[in-house]
């Protein structure tokens, strides 16, 4: 997968006998072989994984150490013919003192050593009893098992046919200070931190530990790989856990379960390619490269095979949490932007009346929702909201209906202005005939809409507040000056799959039983601007989606471009993992072209947005996150689809 940035890692945390290398080295190698076979690139072993990390003062002795260096270079052999980056711990004698050490191993060579550099010494930590700090090493290469090989802090392992592909080491306590080796590591190009350790479990560490972890990823713009020794260790005083976890820039992306019983794998595809996306837009990154005046480094290349499969969770929604917890807390936070945006809005101008159109569809109904959250909040009384339904030729029962109820529900000024009379007369000054259903009839009711509701606000003293959500901005699914436009737009960077659940969140949450009805009939409304006359049945005839694609799809196309800066053709492959089993292939490449083309030729309605409070990682706001010119060619992206279709028709 070194094709779309994607590299196996992997940490394995084996069952161990405390100072019995030549067990300990069978268990390795049996973990190691099941890495091998299951493609992985760069396997971490736990701090002093040969020996175990309690030897205690059995470290001084000469067959401990001797016969540590003896299973090194079993292991060494082992991997010849295995281009697999192998990170090892042991106890290594230099020059007189002894260091606690990690071995880098590929393809039957010893790549290089890395010593720990801060060594705990406080409450059950007396490490410096028997290791010496990196900082006292006097030499840059050791000869081991017959193999001279580099030694240092100073070494970074650089993949020979994908350079952006880096990996470093720092060692347990080495994560704990205020500013850590691996910290540096990164800003001299490691995108892969590994971090052999030995932490030990009480009460409360682990949470601690975990967010450590993750927020040096997050702070590096790196991957982060985690593996704790486990079964096997002294439990005289303390107990080892065993834990492992890789994290990518911030996020945690696996665990393994504390107090396992040792021979655990845990496996998963880093996307290296996102960690230099992020690299380049952030330059407070590129900014702290002075830090590295102090520090030169050392490149030695090594070699991977790939691998053809894929392993890791592709989330269909990206903008949604998967896990429902998490979902709430997004929700909630949300809603409090929203809300809190719109009042300082309106503290600004003087508490001004609100207006907003009020169709029965879910953007309107979220729009509506923070206004009566800005009423609850700071004491201002609901019928300062001046909610409008205003039908036309494709309303329906069911959305008007839903409309009316909420609006005299939340108690809201209610308004009903039909745009009917007003389009025919200007049908007729325009000399449209009715009968012709094309882009002139469609945005000629939502220009005149919006024009009730500017006119409405003129009249009231009082500010329209926008309903449009992010995933219509990236489509360009609005009519310029029509529904497009507004005084203040609150869902502005709310995706279409996100808004489903704040509404629904609004509503598990709402002591109301008529309203949450309400909203639930709401949710389960197709998706329509409703400007074509309904079907025979009275039901909506013109489905967005029909003509414009799923949003799911969109919304995961517009995450992976907007967010990461993916390619065309990575970002296909992302949604066949993410989608398998619900679209074929060939829809969502049909999609995913029209997103181009769409995204590309509509980006002069992003270029005069109104203002909108930013809620996630992408915006489109013209004047934040998303400068892009009006007249951009989408040549080179639909060139590469091009390329792709015939692959994607025969598969």
């Amino acid at each position: 997968m070194h094709k779309y940035g994607f590299f196996r890692t992997a940490c394995a945390v084996p069952k161990l006998k405390l100072a019995d290398c030549q067990y300990n080295l069978s268990e390795i190698i049996a973990l190691a072989d099941k890495a091998w076979d299951q493609g992985v690139e760069v396997l971490l072993f736990p701090e002093l994984g040969i020996t175990g990390y309690t030897c205690g003062d059995l470290f001084f002795q000469r067959e401990l150490q001797q016969n540590a260096v003896k299973a090194l270079d079993s292991l060494c052999q082992w991997s010849e013919g295995k281009k697999m980056l192998m990170a090892v711990g042991l106890p290594l004698a230099i020059n007189g003192s002894l260091y606690n050490c990690s071995a880098l191993l590929n393809d039957g060579k010893i790549l290089g050593i890395v010593p720990k550099t801060y060594i705990p010494n406080h409450q059950e930590f007396y490490e410096k009893r028997w290791f010496a700090s990196s900082k006292s090493l006097n030499l840059t290469d050791v000869v081991i098992c017959s193999q001279r090989v580099p030694i240092g802090t100073d070494l970074l392992f650089q993949h020979v046919h994908r350079e952006e592909f880096v990996v470093a080491v720092e060692i347990c306590e080495d994560l704990w200070v205020p500013i850590s080796p691996g910290s540096f590591h990164a800003l001299a190009g490691a995108t892969v931190i590994l971090n052999p350790s030995a932490s030990n479990e009480v009460v409360g560490k682990s949470d601690y530990r975990r967010e450590l972890i993750r927020s040096q990823s997050g702070r590096c713009n790196a991957a982060y790989l985690y593996a704790s020794a486990g079964f096997g260790e002294s439990t005289s005083d303390l107990v080892f856990g065993g834990n492992a976890i890789i994290c990518e820039r911030g996020i945690l992306l696996k665990e393994l379960p504390k107090f396992n019983l040792g021979n655990e794998l845990l496996i998963t595809d880093i996307d290296v390619e996102s960690l230099n996306h992020d690299r380049q837009m952030q330059h407070g990154f590129g900014d702290s490269v002075h830090l590295l005046n102090d520090h030169s480094y050392r490149t030695i290349t090594f070699e991977t095979p790939g691998t053809n499969d894929f392993d890791r969770e592709v989330n269909p929604q990206p903008f949604v949490p998967a896990d429902p917890n998490r979902r709430s807390e997004r929700c909630e936070e949300i809603f409090n932007i929203q809300t809190i945006g719109l009042a300082t809005r309106l503290a600004h101008i003087g508490n001004a009346p609100m207006v907003v159109g009020i169709s029965g569809g879910l953007d309107s109904t979220m729009a509506l929702l923070v206004c009566v959250s800005v009423c609850d909040r700071f004491n201002i009384p609901r019928e300062k909201i001046h909610a409008v339904t205003m039908p036309g030729f494709g309303t329906t029962d069911r959305t008007y209906d839903n409309a009316v109820a909420l609006i005299k529900g939340l108690g809201a000024s209610f308004h009903e202005i039909s745009i009917v009379a007003a389009c025919t007369a200007h049908f007729n000054d325009i000399g449209h005939p009715i009968e012709l259903h094309n882009v002139t009839y469609e945005n000629s009711q939502a220009r005149e809409r919006t024009q009730i509701l500017m006119d409405l606000s003129n009249k009231l003293g009082g500010i329209v507040i926008g309903t449009g959500d992010l995933s219509e901005l990236a489509l360009g699914w609005a009519t310029y000056n029509g529904d497009h436009m507004s005084m203040y737009s609150v869902n502005a960077s709310v995706p279409k799959t996100l808004i489903r659940y704040l509404v629904e969140w609004v509503a598990d949450h709402s002591p109301e039983a008529d309203i949450r009805k309400i909203l639930y009939d709401v949710l389960d409304t197709p998706v329509s601007p409703e400007l074509l006359p309904p079907d025979a049945d009275g039901k909506i005839a013109q489905k967005t989606e029909e003509t414009v694609g799923p949003y799911e799809l969109h919304d995961f196309f517009m995450y992976q471009m907007v967010r990461h800066g993916f390619a065309p053709e990575k970002v296909y492959f992302l949604a066949c993992k993410a989608f398998d089993g619900n679209y074929e292939k060939t829809i969502i490449f049909k999609w995913l072209k029209s997103f181009y083309h769409r995204f590309f030729s509509q980006q002069f309605k992003r270029n005069c947005l109104p203002d909108g409070p930013k809620v996630g990682s992408v915006s489109f706001s013209p004047r934040g996150d998303w400068r892009m010119p009006s007249d951009a060619h989408a040549t080179q992206w639909l060139k590469s689809l091009d390329k792709m279709e015939p692959i994607v028709q025969d598969s």
